[in-house]
């Protein structure tokens, strides 16, 4: 649905730049001014060559004890877990257990038929196989059930592929979940076993798992969201995410991550090519690969990154194999400006500009709305937006804002969150389609029709948006 949007910034860039300061106090003083703004609140290390250059925690793991983060608490990664999913499966491609150009229905004979004997295993790893997303349409942020593997991949097995295997892109965490399943098929063996023999145990990575909601795990950060006000971020039984976003780690064990990458001790050479080679789109198995602005200069460098994003927390990794240079950003308090952030912390290494920090817009307007009402908040957004230099708009974060007042009954409140935000961002579907989602709730079927629309001739493979669509005019 459109509360899962990619990270989208519209900043005006105040170019700084590092001069007498030493590259780790100009670091601590970008990511302080983050966290004094509110828009950063975890765990940050910087490495280069395998060695710390940086690394600290900033605000709190958990509010209420006031506990502060740091470099040994543990984050639940998100989609971070992807390039471990990818590396099982790599594994057993060296094995000669798993060939990457099988159908899914050679190792899962269980997944329907003919969809299973046309998307292959490279599809599910790249995001070509159009297999479509369940976090489309199963709400993880309202739904609090648990899953067994078999209910999970049900959701989304019977719906009919987003595009032709191979022709397309896009993201699936769908896609994910069956390579799981085939690791557990191929193996015999849990994932979560799986992992901890093939990874984490051999790099020592002992504070890295499968999150389990029910286990007393020593130094787990909690999750926040913010909707004018900080609250603990809705329940997310582990079971859902799975092989595509079910671990914790810290940023000390994704270190030992990073510096295994460079050896062979997981993967030979040549299949670690094609590992990191992207396919389509930037995407390669697990990773994004691409070059990167260095903060706001017009120098760039070759990032290879993923982030994280759920229920009270994101993520990012970003490795710079030019310089083995590492960025790792573990954030509990959901939508930090992650991206944004590693450019700056990389131009930084690089002695190159960055932007200044900005005051967040979605901050700013949810906490006048939840102190002051709506029509405030419509004043003091006119008065933030004429103000590029101190305030800056982000696509993601005002989407959230306007699921948080959703979720708490406040519809009329979430519709003019969403309508400012599809006047900032009037090219992005997901906009339109959160709009949509907002007059649907609040009954207006005339306008949900108008929003979904635009949203679908923007992103024709918004199949979500294209299901709701028709119910709305069966119904109007």
């Amino acid at each position: 649905m459109g509360r899962r949007a990619p990270v989208i910034i519209a900043a005006i860039l105040i170019s700084s730049h590092v001069s007498a300061w030493s590259q780790e106090a100009a670091i601590d003083a970008l990511l302080s001014k983050y966290n004094d703004y509110d828009q950063f609140n975890g765990s940050v290390l910087v490495a280069e060559e395998g060695k710390i250059l940086f690394e600290k925690g900033y605000g709190y793991a958990n509010r209420e004890w006031q506990i502060p983060n740091a470099p040994d608490v543990k984050f639940r990664l998100g989609s971070i877990t992807k390039q471990f999913t990818s590396m099982l499966v790599m594994q057993q491609v060296q094995k000669g257990a798993i060939s990457l150009d099988a159908p899914l229905s050679r190792y899962l004979s269980s997944y329907p038929r003919p969809r299973g004997d046309s998307v292959t295993i490279r599809q599910l790893l790249s995001h070509t196989a159009g297999i479509p997303n369940y976090t489309e349409f199963l709400d993880i942020r309202r739904d609090r059930n648990a899953y067994t593997l078999e209910q999970l991949i049900a959701t989304f097995s019977g719906k009919p592929l987003d595009f032709k295997p191979g022709t397309a892109w896009k993201y699936s965490n769908s896609g994910y979940v069956l390579l799981g399943a085939v690791l557990e098929k191929v193996t015999g063996m849990p994932y979560e076993r799986l992992l901890r023999t093939n990874i984490l145990d051999p790099l020592g990575m002992n504070n890295t798992g499968y999150d389990h909601n029910e286990e007393i795990l020593p130094k787990r950060a909690a999750g926040y969201a913010w909707t004018g006000r900080m609250v603990n971020a809705a329940f997310l039984d582990m079971s859902v995410p799975f092989s595509a976003g079910a671990l914790y780690s810290t940023a000390e064990d994704l270190l030992l991550w990073d510096r295994a990458l460079y050896t062979d001790r997981l993967l030979s050479d040549s299949l670690k090519k094609i590992y990191f080679t992207p396919v389509r789109n930037g995407y390669a198995f697990g990773w994004g690969v691409g070059k990167e602005p260095l903060g706001s200069s017009t120098d760039s460098a070759l990032f290879v990154f993923h982030g994280g994003g759920i229920n009270g927390f994101n993520t990012m990794i970003v490795r710079i194999p030019d310089r083995r240079l590492l960025i790792v950003l573990l954030n509990n308090t959901e939508s930090a400006p992650l991206i944004e952030i590693a450019r700056s912390v990389a131009a930084i290494l690089y002695d190159r500009p960055y932007a200044a920090p900005t005051r967040s817009i979605a901050r700013e307007i949810g906490r006048t709305i939840a102190d002051e009402g709506i029509s405030k908040g419509l004043d003091r957004y006119g008065e933030m937006i004429r103000k590029p230099g101190e305030f800056s708009i982000n696509e993601n974060e005002m989407n959230l804002l306007g699921y948080e007042l959703l979720r708490e009954g406040k519809t009329k409140e979430a519709i003019e969150v969403f309508r400012l935000n599809t006047e900032a961002f009037p090219k992005s579907w997901n906009v339109y389609d959160s709009l949509g989602e907002a007059y649907m709730d609040d009954g207006q079927t005339a306008q949900a029709i108008a929003n979904y629309e635009k949203s679908i001739a923007l992103n024709p493979s918004n199949a979500n948006g294209i299901e709701i669509l028709k119910k709305l005019r069966g119904g109007h």
